[in-house]
């Protein structure tokens, strides 16, 4: 089976283009022939001709298309997978596969085709107006990029297609990541036919001994609050500091990276560890008594929950987006749930599963089945790959019947 992958890369290597990745490497190991046509949004915005580029490029990329054209005629795969078009490919390219006859399958990632941004979220909260009123005016209304630029450039690129029916009329099969994505897919009005839910799944390393004695946070041989991730507004680490500040006698670590645009005043009380390896992460969550995810938004699919998962810990999460469905196993909650922006709700939770040691191994016991019937990557990868051979069966079927 030929499959074309089709992305376009972020400014800064994220999570979506991690998943990517290992969907080309594992596709490969399952035997699939796999071209990729990628682009890269790396340095657009350095200049003032980058930033222009990006504006009329997300509405019709010439370059864009004429790749896709030229895969299609060279390579004529079996199935297009898309996972992000903007800016350097472009919705367009969608109506080359549809005169193609080859069927587009895209893993939906975030909330960009009912959401400008791709986040529901609007001054620190989440923001459904644009999926409610049926268009993205308000996203330049309330100027949600904080950058009136790219605050139209969005909305205007997400209307285009919108009008021009390139992702409804196109795209044969949407791969969600969580129930929550497709109803929210279904909210918009997209066919309930078209919609599917394939979570991404996550793989547990194992950290050696000496790993278990290198790093800042041995300091804490009781545990500690963990937080993976960006230092950044809309994750909602600007709340996880402040309980931390409340509580100075509990430690807090942080493994990620600081965002460079904010100046940020840290408690003693908090480690920051910076960006770790696999093993290192790996360690990290085996140190830590439990994680903290104190997301403003909806996010798209919290790998840093299932990691947690993975490693037998429980998790405090927002009570939105996915975070709740992610978190239910047999009718109980891996972690504890608070009220989204909530700053004493959150300080709530943590302090209860920080004193309740006994309480916090059972739900991680909890969390680590939870992990395994649902986000290994065995039992992913086996319904991935019948899903996809039944698509590129239905379609080798339609244009034998068509003929």
């Amino acid at each position: 089976m030929k499959i074309l992958m089709v992305h376009n890369d972020y400014g800064v290597y994220s999570g979506e283009e991690a998943v990517v990745d290992r969907m080309i490497a594992d596709g490969r190991n399952f035997g699939y022939n796999i071209e990729v046509l990628r682009r890269t949004s790396k340095f657009s915005r350095d200049s003032l001709i980058g930033k222009w580029r990006s504006f009329f490029n997300g509405f019709y990329s010439p370059s864009g298309r004429w790749m896709m054209r030229e895969a299609l005629r060279t390579f004529r795969p079996d199935i297009v997978h898309i996972h992000n078009l903007y800016p350097f490919i472009s919705p367009p390219v969608l109506f080359l596969c549809k005169k193609a006859g080859v069927p587009v399958v895209m893993t939906v990632h975030n909330y960009r085709l009912i959401c400008p941004t791709g986040l529901f979220l609007r001054d620190g909260r989440s923001c459904e107006n644009c999926l409610r009123n049926g268009n993205e005016w308000d996203c330049i209304r309330h100027n949600c990029e904080n950058s009136m630029t790219r605050s139209v450039a969005y909305a205007l690129r997400n209307m285009v297609a919108r009008k021009t029916g390139a992702y409804r009329k196109c795209v044969d099969y949407f791969c969600c990541l969580t129930v929550f994505q497709k109803q929210k897919l279904l909210e918009a009005g997209y066919d309930a036919d078209k919609i599917f839910v394939f979570p991404n799944y996550v793989e547990v390393v194992t950290p050696t001994e000496s790993d278990k004695t290198t790093y800042p946070w041995q300091q804490y041989p009781g545990g500690f609050v963990g937080y993976v991730g960006r230092y950044h507004y809309a994750k909602g680490t600007d709340l996880l500091i402040e309980v931390a500040r409340r509580n100075p006698e509990l430690p807090f670590c942080i493994a990620g990276s600081m965002d460079e645009t904010q100046t940020v005043d840290l408690p003693k009380n908090v480690t920051v560890c910076g960006i770790l390896n696999q093993e290192e992460l790996a360690a990290f969550y085996e140190a830590a008594r439990f994680v903290v995810l104190p997301s403003r938004c909806y996010e798209g699919f919290p790998l840093v929950m299932l990691e947690a998962f993975g490693h037998g810990k429980c998790c405090v999460a927002p009570n939105h987006g996915a975070f709740p469905d992610l978190m239910q196993h047999e009718g109980q909650n891996c972690g504890r749930l608070f009220t989204p922006v909530d700053i004493e709700d959150l300080e709530r939770q943590t302090l209860a599963l920080w004193n309740d040691k006994t309480a916090c191994e059972e739900l991680g016991i909890l969390a680590k089945a939870n992990y395994r019937a649902r986000f290994e990557k065995q039992t992913r990868n086996i319904a991935w790959d019948k899903f996809l051979r039944l698509v590129a069966a239905n379609a080798k079927s339609a244009k034998s019947t068509t003929k």
